[in-house]
């Protein structure tokens, strides 16, 4: 298989340089957020507007060009790649990206490939995800009231994800279930989910609202507080600080009385910059060194036009230009630090 180069799609890793990524802060990159879609089948509140306008499907990477891609980052030291979108199943073919990627798990330095999604396709993909050599996906869950899901989700049912959460479960993959924390939405039943994900041998995240793109709310309304949670969880139940880590931001804790492990992302109340060790290459080839802000390096004109070693070429430049920190605010009349929506950079 061959690339818009010419060149094998793993010509690359047959000669990796043996260089790690460090950015000028010393933080090693071991984690790629790889987005092969900013199409969604659901359109949740806090992510998008209700009538989003997506990419053409002409600007996006080609698999083969992700694959390819993928390959100079795990050259370069790059351990773990969470494949996400938008939702990353609605992408036509993709499972010939996750199935590439899951043969690299042992012949080379990649040692995980998993997977952000929404659930609502893994009744179709779970078993070839197994397959494949993922272990672990992240599934987005923000409340089990299903008419609470249907607003969140502007019309998705909490059904289809369900079916697709007994699906990932059925075949072996781990599930953590991933929650973003809503003012007024979600905020007195936090406490429910957690229980049932437990209960169910899940791993559950809570998220702060991240202020990522203009969405048809503001963004003060929808912010909650994570210490303001926590102290709430506090109340009845015993929380115990965990030095638990899984190559992302989240802070874990076990709850004593689910028996579960809770993880806390919070990058308004207590920011977790540095120790980061990601960067995220969307659908399109741009390379962001920081979710919260706006560099970016092209790394689809690289490929394009001069192949795999102006790719590494601007990988060196990635980790020069990669900021110390994000700087996040969602107080009233504030305008996003991004313009790009979380489903436009990839979740």
């Amino acid at each position: 298989m061959t690339g818009r180069t010419g060149k094998p799609v793993d010509a690359f890793a047959q000669t990796p340089p043996a260089r790690p990524l460090i950015d000028h802060f010393g933080r090693h990159i071991t984690y790629l957020r790889l987005s092969v879609t900013d199409r969604c089948d659901l359109r949740c509140v806090y992510c998008m507007k209700a009538r989003p306008e997506f990419l053409p499907k002409s600007e996006l990477l080609t698999l083969e060009e992700l694959t390819q891609l993928a390959d100079a980052f795990i050259a370069r030291g790059v351990s773990k790649i969470r494949v996400t979108g938008g939702e990353p199943l609605v992408r036509r073919d993709v499972m010939t990206l996750i199935e590439n990627l899951g043969a690299r798990i042992g012949s080379t330095g990649l040692e995980e490939v998993c997977l952000t999604t929404n659930a609502t396709q893994l009744p179709r993909f779970a078993g070839r995800l197994a397959a494949a050599g993922v272990k672990r996906v992240n599934i987005s869950l923000d409340t089990l009231d299903a008419a609470t899901f249907a607003r969140l989700t502007r019309g998705g049912k909490l059904a289809d994800t369900l079916a697709g959460i007994d699906a990932a479960d059925a075949a072996g993959l781990k599930v953590k279930i991933n929650t973003v924390a809503l003012k007024d939405d979600n905020e007195h039943s936090l406490r429910q989910l957690i229980a049932w994900a437990h209960g169910r041998g899940f791993d559950t995240t809570l998220i702060e609202i991240m202020p990522l793109g203009e969405v048809d709310a503001a963004r003060s309304d929808q912010f909650l507080s994570l210490a303001e949670v926590k102290a709430d969880l506090e109340q009845g139940w015993t929380l115990t600080p965990l030095s638990d880590k899984t190559g992302g931001p989240a802070r874990y804790h076990r709850v004593e009385e689910t028996g579960g492990r809770l993880g806390l992302i919070t990058p308004l109340t207590e920011n977790f910059c540095a120790g980061c060790n990601r960067v995220r290459l969307t659908c399109t080839g741009q390379l962001y060194m920081c979710l919260g802000r706006n560099g970016r390096l092209d790394l689809r004109a690289a490929l394009r036009e001069g192949g795999m070693d102006a790719v590494d070429a601007l990988l060196d430049e990635a980790m020069a230009l990669k900021p110390e920190a994000h700087d996040f605010d969602v107080s009233a009349g504030a305008s996003p630090e991004v313009g790009r929506t979380m489903a436009h950079t990839g979740g």
